[in-house]
Parts: structure tokens; sequence; C-alpha cells
């Protein structure tokens, strides 16, 4: 029945009218992935001589195994952005002779073959013949190598199940995530060392074979727990009962009722995010924006580097509403024209959006005040770009948004998906990184850094004085614009 089903979606898949639509990009896709295979290759072949220039009076067999744990935690972040789930279209089978268990053993099975699993291995296999055999003896590196392979299986099932676990128990998730980011801070404060709890482990496994038995265990688990989902959930009646209890549950607060029109656009807003993929996808890459001052702060060099900062700066406080600024109205194309027929006052409706993306910017920069412990710079770098990111840069990108032609959908990933992406949305980023830094740097060259900085922020609070005035320019533009965006977003 494995092949069967296989067989059966692969011809779903090419007899589709998009196969051919797609098929000059999936070579596309296909051939950076070979050469991307062919890069790790020759990483895993050489490994243990970059090692030797690099670190040579070091154990490379113990180095290694520090890192597979920081392998195997971002592995579990890009899968979770990037790995897609498993579907298969129960209806046509469900009044077949078919088994229930069969269909679940195929969806999980079919997520082994992912290309995910396989890249490792272009490392993995290498380093064990240079690196492991060397050190510890075939019979170890063979049990080191399955270890790691069951382990990368795992991460497989354990993030296919959390997004599914997500649309059903998104709470769970949400602990599990402030876990993963603790581990992390802990990890880079010092007050645990991931390094040196990897390296042990997997040394301790290798010399003690019993020890193997965990990580299959874990798998077994991992895939029991995918089991019994899917055992719960397979069914169409079922998922559409969820699906209405979740909507139900998710009414609209007496709050944002009192609020009018205003109060319902901001609840459309909510909805549109929690209800669709790719939007859906950029809320999972919250935590990356608030975690991306622990790649820098901790390190030095980068204290002295002002300008820079004001990159990290806006990016963390300002990432999220560049997201939803930037493509404000093509999130709505596939509704767009229903909208025009609303009575509605676009001034109000602009105004929201702009209401929204201070909301998104000021709860990133709150997230953001911890880094204190890195320095009042920090805080005050922050502080700067968070009043241009509301004052300067979301009145640039809702105007840069009124010229936005390319119809979004939203029912697929945003993970490295440019469907829907135009130049508009690619220009509109140099306001957001480029300009801090040139009215920045006049003062920088004249021996007053704080000073350019406090000038940005100032620009920042200058803007929200003019708040009323900039949005009477977006709405002038959106009601000039509003039917060529409308006829754009009808092409699909």
């Amino acid at each position: 029945m494995f092949f069967k089903f296989l067989s059966l979606q692969i011809k779903t898949a090419t007899r589709s009218p998009m196969w051919q639509k797609n098929l000059a990009l999936n070579l596309v896709i296909g051939f950076f992935l070979l050469l991307f295979a062919l890069y790790l290759l020759m990483l895993g072949l050489f490994i243990h001589k970059i090692m030797n220039e690099m670190l040579p009076h070091q154990d490379h067999l113990r180095v290694f195994n520090g890192i597979l744990l920081y392998y195997f935690l971002g592995d579990l972040l890009i899968r979770f952005l990037m790995q897609s789930l498993p579907v298969l279209t129960i209806e046509s089978f469900l009044h077949l002779p078919v088994r229930k268990g069969t269909i679940i053993r195929y969806m999980i099975g079919r997520t082994f073959f992912d290309v995910l699993n396989f890249l490792p291995l272009f490392i993995l296999i290498p380093v064990t013949f240079t690196i492991v055999i060397p050190h510890e003896g075939g019979m170890r590196a063979s049990l080191w190598i399955s270890t790691l392979i069951i382990l990368v299986l795992s991460n497989n099932l354990l993030v296919i199940y959390l997004k599914r676990l997500l649309g059903v128990k998104p709470a769970v998730v949400g602990v599990l995530g402030l876990l993963f980011i603790s581990l992390i801070v802990l990890d880079r404060t010092n007050l645990i060392s991931l390094s040196g709890i990897s390296s042990k482990g997997f040394d301790y496994i290798m010399h003690h074979p019993v020890l193997a038995l965990l990580p299959v265990c874990w798998l077994i688990f991992t895939y029991r727990l995918q089991y019994q989902f899917l055992s719960k959930h397979l069914y169409p009646d079922e998922m559409q009962k969820k699906k209405a209890e979740e909507i139900h549950d998710r009414a609209e607060s007496r709050f944002l009722k009192s609020m009018g029109l205003t109060g319902s656009i901001i609840s459309l807003e909510f909805k549109l995010y929690l209800r669709n993929k790719r939007t859906k996808t950029i809320l999972y890459m919250a935590p990356v924006f608030l975690l991306y001052g622990l790649i820098f702060y901790p390190q030095p060099i980068y204290h002295k580097q002002d300008g820079f900062l004001l990159f990290v700066g806006v990016f963390m406080t300002g990432g999220m509403m560049l997201n939803y600024a930037n493509y404000a109205f093509g999130y709505e194309s596939g509704y767009f024209d229903g909208l025009l027929t609303k009575n509605i006052d676009f001034n109000r409706y602009i105004h929201v959006k702009y209401y929204i993306s201070v909301l998104i910017c000021t709860v990133f920069y709150i997230l953001t005040i911890p880094y204190l412990f890195y320095g009042y710079k920090i805080l005050l770098i922050n502080t700067a770009m968070y009043l241009y990111n509301i004052g300067v840069l979301s009145f640039v990108l809702l105007y840069f948004a009124t010229f936005n032609k390319k119809r979004i959908d939203l029912s697929r990933g945003g993970a490295f998906n440019y469907q829907g992406i135009g130049a508009m949305n690619w220009l509109a980023l140099l306001p957001a990184f480029i300009l801090p830094l040139l009215i920045y740097l006049p003062f920088r060259m004249s021996g007053h850094p704080y000073m350019g900085i406090a000038f940005t922020g100032f620009l920042g609070i200058l803007g929200l004085f003019f708040a009323k005035f900039f949005i009477r320019l977006i709405t002038k533009s959106f009601y000039q614009r509003k039917y060529i965006m409308a006829g754009s977003f009808r092409e699909k």
C-alpha cells in the first residue's frame, strides 16, 4: 500500500496544471540543492584537515561532538520554519477497504525521505571515516553514526508533530519554544555549557553501548506521538469540527467591539495572521528577531561599531513590523475587491494599520529591554531605532505598500517563499536599513556619535507629531492606486 499511495501522489503532482509551470523552478532548486550537497560533502571530507590547522592541539572528535547538540537544536528550528507537513487527500480512501493505520503509517513513512534528513549525511559519513574510525575504531564509529542518524529522524518526527500540535494546542508549542530560548540564553550567559554536555554525552554513548538505547527509545516515542495524533485527527469531519470550535473560541473581545470599526479591523487583522499558513510562519519567526542580539551583543568587538548596532536595533524592534507594513495590502489581495465594495472610511482603515505597526514595534521594544545587561548604549540605540521605526519607517512602508501589485497566496508557507514579493517590497528595505546609517554617519565623522543616535530618535518623535499629515498622504496614494492594485491582485 505504501508504494500504491506513493504512485498515486506522484501522478497527482505530475498531472496537475501547475506541474509544467513549476518544472523550471523545481529544476533550479534541485540544482542548488545538489550544489549545496556537494559543498557539504567537501566539508565532510576535509574537515579533519581544517581542524588540524585551526585546532592543532585539541581532540578533534571531542570538538566535533561538542557542536552536535547545537546542530540538533538548530536543525529543530530550521525544520520548524522550512519543513512542510506531509499531506494526503484522505477522503478518497476512507470509504475504501484501506486500514486507517496503513494511511497513517504512509504519512509518517513519507517524512523519512525528506531532503533535510539526507543533507547531514554528506558531512557525518565522511567524518565517520576521517575522524571517528581512526580515533575509536570501527565498532564505536558504527554506534556513533547510527545514533546520529536516529536523532536526525527523531528531529524530523518531532518537528512535524509540533507543527501539527500548533493548530490544536498552541500554548504547548509556546512553552516548548520558551524552553528552547531559555537553553540558548543560559548557554550564552555561561550558566550552562551545551558544548560540554554534548561532548560528554556522545562520548558516553560510544563507550557505553547500552546508552544507545536512549536515542532508539526517543525515536519510538516521537513515532508514537505522531501516530496517536493522526489517529485522533484523521477524519475530515473531526478536522472541520475542531476548526469551527477554534473560530468560535476566538470571538472578538468586548474591548475590540467597543472600538467600533477600528476594533473590527484590528480583530480581522489578527484573525488573518492566525488562520493562514504564510502569516503564521512569520509569527513563528518572532523569537528569531528577539534573539538576533545574542549573536552580536556578547561580542565586545561589535560594541565599537555603532553603525552596525543601528542595523541590529532596527531589525530587532522593527523586523516584525516591516513584515506587516510592507505587505499591508498584499496580504488582503485575496479579498481586496470585497473591501472596495464596503462602505469603509479608508483613512481610518490606514490609521488602524499604523496603530498595529506601532503596537508590534512597542511589544518588541519592551522585549529587547533586557539587553540592557550588555550596556546602556544598547538600550539607547534600541530606543532611538524604536522611535525611528514608529515615527518614520512605518509611514514609509505603508506608503510603499500602496504601490504593491503582487497577489500573495496566504496558503503557502513564508520561509524562503518569494511569491508575491515585488520590486517595491525590496526598495522599502532601503529606508529600513540604509537611511538610519546615512543620518548617523555625518555625526560619527564629526566626532559626535551619540548625537547621531539621538537625532535619529528625534526624527521619529518629529514624525509622530505629523502622523495625521503622513496618513493623509498614504490615504491619497491609496485612493489613486486602489483600482490598479485590485486589477493586479485578480491575476493568479
